[in-house]
């Protein structure tokens, strides 16, 4: 039942693009070429690609994306283990992502209000 539900959520954002084509083919096809253009194979293969943008999806608190990308991910032939390190790296920049901002932005707001 999860995998289905989770499967019909990708499967609504691809509906969901084909019909923004529709209306603007012209910005969606140059989506598409743009992303094909970076997931293809460079100095970072393909699976590492959608390692990251797992981690960034992962990061944004974007459900679609991550579903998505972990679906590529194994497309790809990621392991396990891969999407789960991936998975903690993301959780190691977003807690840093917070202490950063703790010890910079808070401390300069504490500095200026106190």
């Amino acid at each position: 039942m999860h995998q289905a539900n989770s499967l019909q959520k990708v499967d609504s954002y691809k509906v969901g693009v084909g019909h923004m084509k529709e209306l603007m083919p012209t910005m969606v096809e140059a989506y598409h070429h743009f992303t094909v253009a970076c997931f293809a194979p460079g100095a970072l293969n393909e699976k590492q690609k959608q390692l990251i943008a797992l981690g960034i999806g992962l990061f944004a608190n974007n459900e679609v994306c991550t579903l998505y990308h972990v679906q590529e991910a194994l497309a790809k032939e990621a392991s396990r283990q891969e999407i789960l390190e991936a998975t903690a790296m993301a959780s190691a920049v977003t807690s840093g992502h917070a202490m950063s901002q703790g010890v910079t932005r808070v401390e300069q707001a504490l500095d200026s209000l106190t």
